[in-house]
């Protein structure tokens, strides 16, 4: 669960004036909210060139309803929109220092100019020593269902770059591939569904906030706690699958900005790591509103009073 203090992207009202708090946002995203994120041609440089394609895109926004009544109607819900193909750049900040890299079917290692380092077969290991001697750095990929990282699946492509004297390891995969991994991370599976979905709204606009302003100009965001919990393929089941698709592109904006929206495992961890920030979302609290019949924009509008509902649409351009 996520109990640490980034910085935010944007602050939101909550309603309360003791928690109010001026809106601060990454020069990118300010004014207009995003189309769309352009598709970066594998392999791409770094991540400044994503954060710059934020400036000009915009996305459809509905504002909270204007009535007392707003925070148990919930959020009002943008208008459905064709899924966009957006890539995330996760450290694997788990896998130690020597991990053991493999594959459930044929890989290769590549050079970042495509020319074949070492190839192998499902189980086989890759070769670590010497594999980056004569390349800065080198893309590891499969044809098979999943890349193995100490024998823990992962979705997409691996990206292995020497960072300050150590190995780095970095997952590029499908933003929604990545949703679904981090709602079961941070949730039981069990859970009510629209806890569920309320979690998956949270947890992409999170990360669309540090996919605006990422952390190293190799990655946007780390797997561990101190961004949101992130377990590969090992934290997919069929109800983070539906809470992911049945909310896609859905994130949380506040006049015109992505809201980096903050969330902990009950109300008091929430205060303490959060509470000067302004809104946080309680995930026990979101569960008990779900099992009072509250749909996840009931339960959004609850935790991020003043927040909106957009939804990433692709652009005409």
């Amino acid at each position: 669960m996520l109990v640490a203090t980034p910085l935010a992207v944007v602050a939101v009202a909550t309603g309360f004036a003791a928690q109010t708090l001026a809106p601060q946002s990454y020069g990118s995203v300010q004014g207009e909210l995003l189309d769309t994120l352009m598709a970066v041609p594998p392999p791409a440089l770094d991540t400044d060139a994503d954060a710059d394609q934020l400036r000009s895109l915009e996305a459809r926004r509905m504002d909270p309803l204007p009535t007392p009544e707003a925070p148990s109607l919930g959020l009002a819900e943008p208008a459905a929109a064709a899924p966009l193909d957006l890539e995330i750049r996760v450290a694997l900040l788990r896998a130690g220092a020597d991990p053991s890299l493999s594959a459930r079917g044929p890989w290769q290692l590549l050079s970042r100019d495509g020319a074949l380092l070492q190839q192998g077969g499902a189980g086989e290991r890759v070769r670590l020593s010497g594999a980056l001697q004569a390349v800065p750095e080198a893309w590891f990929q499969t044809s098979g269902e999943a890349l193995l990282v100490n024998g823990q699946p992962y979705a997409g492509r691996i990206r292995l770059i020497q960072q300050q004297g150590r190995l780095r390891l970095v997952n590029h995969l499908p933003l929604e591939t990545y949703i679904t991994s981090v709602v079961g991370a941070e949730m039981p599976s069990s859970w009510s569904p629209e806890a569920l979905r309320a979690q998956a709204v949270a947890a992409r606009s999170y990360a669309l906030a540090h996919m605006a302003r990422p952390a190293d100009r190799h990655w946007h965001l780390g797997d561990t706690t101190r961004w949101q919990a992130y377990r590969g393929m090992a934290s997919v089941s069929e109800p983070t699958r539906q809470a992911a698709a049945s909310t896609a592109g859905l994130i949380l904006s506040y006049q015109g900005a992505i809201v980096e929206s903050l969330y902990a495992a009950n109300r008091q961890i929430s205060l303490e790591a959060h509470g000067h920030l302004g809104a946080s979302m309680s995930q026990h609290g979101a569960q008990d509103l779900a099992k009072q019949g509250y749909r996840y924009n009931q339960i959004l509008g609850h935790y991020y009073q003043g927040a909106s509902l957009a939804r990433l649409k692709a652009g005409a351009g």
